[in-house]
């Protein structure tokens, strides 16, 4: 379903979408995020997603056109690769407990928060071998 109306509330880091029947819906600034349809969150293919953790404070700083089917925001922490398509932000829209749930479900599992680190810390990765 195609949006009639897109927009973006800074301050209040939600993204509007109004339809042709009338319906509205927001989308939260750190939903977009976590969801982005980039490869840099959702990997190369099955498995390889890549799970955003400290993003609970991030917004959208831009949103540009994509021909006449997505939208691609710019978010305060520099990511700016997703493009999300209608298909895309209808589903986050009308499946936003399910999304909210698996997400905050990931993050526990894996010992994480929607908290960004102080900026004073660094995390250094190791790969086993």
């Amino acid at each position: 379903m195609t949006p009639q109306t897109i927009k973006l509330h800074k301050k209040s880091r939600l993204l509007e979408l109004g339809y042709a029947d009338g319906t509205r819906y927001q989308l939260e600034a750190e939903l977009l995020r976590v969801y982005s349809p980039s490869a840099e969150v959702r990997g190369h293919g099955v498995g390889q997603e890549i799970l955003q953790a400290g993003k609970r404070h991030v917004a959208i700083t831009a949103i540009e056109p994509v021909g006449n089917y997505a939208i691609k925001p710019t978010f305060d922490d520099g990511h700016n690769s997703g493009i999300f398509s209608w298909e895309t932000l209808f589903d986050l829209a009308t499946n936003q407990a399910a999304r909210w749930a698996d997400y905050t479900a990931r993050l526990s599992a894996a010992g994480a928060s929607r908290e960004p680190l102080p900026a004073d810390t660094q995390v250094i990765k190791f790969m086993p071998s």
